[in-house]
């Protein structure tokens, strides 16, 4: 019995030994720790010969914020009429292309053929100030009557309307001072 039953011995067997497990049992879990919060938190540096240095890696870096996908556009430059085709993809073929909110569809002649008969200076007036369901010009504000009465034509037409295109109004110039009207006092 006495062969089964034996103590082992501890691998500390002095006052120092028993100081240093100790110490090691604290230090070590607190150097792995800040060694694991330095990987973690450690950038990848770029070395020489990676393609962090050239010229387009450089330009992406420092381009200006305002050039991510901005169209900026003169105020004082004339406006741009858009064709009836381009309003129509832009404003009106969420609505006009799917069916939605019982829009009467692109080239569905039985959907259009009682508005077709209610003429173009009628369906002119709804597309621009809105009816029903759909917002006036086609819920975008920033669009010419001309350029509504564009896709007006192009979706009537589409349904065997026989709508002339809209003309484009001249542009209006500004009045010239009168001849007649008396010279201000000089001060």
């Amino acid at each position: 019995m006495s062969d089964a039953h034996h103590e082992e011995e501890s691998a500390i067997k002095t006052p120092k030994q028993l100081i240093m497990a100790i110490l090691a049992g604290f230090l070590v879990p607190i150097v792995c720790i800040v060694l694991l919060v330095l990987y973690v938190t450690n950038e990848k540096h770029i070395g020489a010969g990676s393609d962090g240095l050239s010229p387009e890696a450089v330009a992406a870096r420092i381009k200006p914020v305002a050039d991510s996908g901005f169209t900026l556009k003169d105020v004082n430059a004339p406006k741009v009429l858009k064709t009836g085709d381009e309003v129509y993809k832009m404003a009106c073929a969420a609505c006009h292309a799917t069916g939605a909110a019982g829009a009467p569809k692109m080239g569905d002649a039985a959907a259009w053929s009682a508005r077709i008969a209610q003429g173009y200076s009628t369906l002119a007036k709804h597309a621009i100030e809105g009816i029903r369901a759909m917002p006036a010009k086609g819920g975008n504000p920033d669009l010419e009557d001309v350029e509504v009465e564009r896709v007006v034509v192009l979706m009537a037409n589409s349904a065997g309307a026989k709508f002339a295109e809209p003309a484009i109004p001249a542009p209006a110039t500004p009045a010239a001072p009168a001849a007649d009207a008396p010279a201000a006092p000089a001060k």
